[in-house]
């Protein structure tokens, strides 16, 4: 029998947005907004996470949260999902930067941050949110991860690692969820202009991006929040445990 036609739109939705303060995580907790969801917005900046979330308007509210923190993670999703009555959409964004040299005498500490915020705080957002995300007909889960996880770039071994561990965990949370209908995607995306690229000059993005992408540009964090909110809709019920690049055309260009 076919399977009926789902909805494309998340309104009336509740959707979590970590990393929403700045960058790809605010463009995206603004979008799912704007199509009628009520959205989280979850930084450890409190005063950010509050601008944003006035930003998107009435049906969105303000989590101080570093992703760090276990404790705070399960305290942070009950108080979530006793402030909107349901969890449908996690989007697990937050991420640091961590360019590191191997004989860097910070290396250690720089590692574990990395895996901390950028994998281990993944699984643990799941598992505290899973509860709720079981009552949904549409449960949608989507970690960031990055081209970092499809390649890598010298000095940058712990986000690599990071992203690559984003990348199998998504796989494996698409087939342990996947007979309760939950999907788990992830997004990879390239050169995008956020706070992370910021300290990067204007001509070196020239430069890199007219060297290595096919559509010659940096991306904008819209971009990759138009791709998020492709995966988290009810009729994107048959797509789980894929990585998707947004880098315009950056993995895919030999020369």
């Amino acid at each position: 029998m076919p399977h009926p036609s789902p909805s494309r739109s998340i309104a009336g939705r509740t959707a979590i947005v970590t990393g929403a303060a700045s960058g790809m995580g605010r463009a995206t907790a603004l979008l799912f907004a704007a199509e009628g969801a009520a959205v989280a917005v979850v930084d450890r900046d409190r005063a950010a996470c509050v601008a944003v979330a006035e930003e998107c308007g009435g049906g969105a509210r303000a989590y101080a949260l570093d992703v760090a923190d276990a404790d705070a993670i399960v305290g942070t999703i009950a108080t979530i999902a006793a402030d909107f009555g349901r969890i449908d959409i996690l989007v697990n964004n937050a991420g640091i930067s961590s360019f590191c040299a191997l004989d860097d005498p910070a290396y250690e500490e720089v590692w574990h941050r990395a895996l901390g915020v950028m994998l281990t705080a993944h699984q643990r957002m799941v598992r505290a949110a899973l509860p709720w995300l079981r009552q949904s007909d549409a449960a949608r889960i989507v970690n960031i991860a990055s081209t970092e996880g499809l390649g890598a770039t010298p000095g940058d071994t712990p986000y690599v690692a990071a992203k690559t561990g984003v990348i199998g965990l998504t796989r494996g949370l698409a087939v342990d969820l996947g007979p309760e209908g939950i999907t788990v995607n992830c997004i990879c995306p390239g050169p995008i202009r956020t706070a992370m690229t910021d300290a990067v000059a204007e001509e070196h993005k020239v430069v890199f991006a007219k060297r290595r992408t096919a559509l010659r540009r940096y991306g904008e964090p819209e971009e990759v929040a138009h791709i998020t909110l492709s995966l988290v809709l009810p009729a994107a019920s048959y797509i789980t445990g894929v990585a998707i690049p947004v880098d315009g055309g950056l993995m895919a260009r030999n020369a």
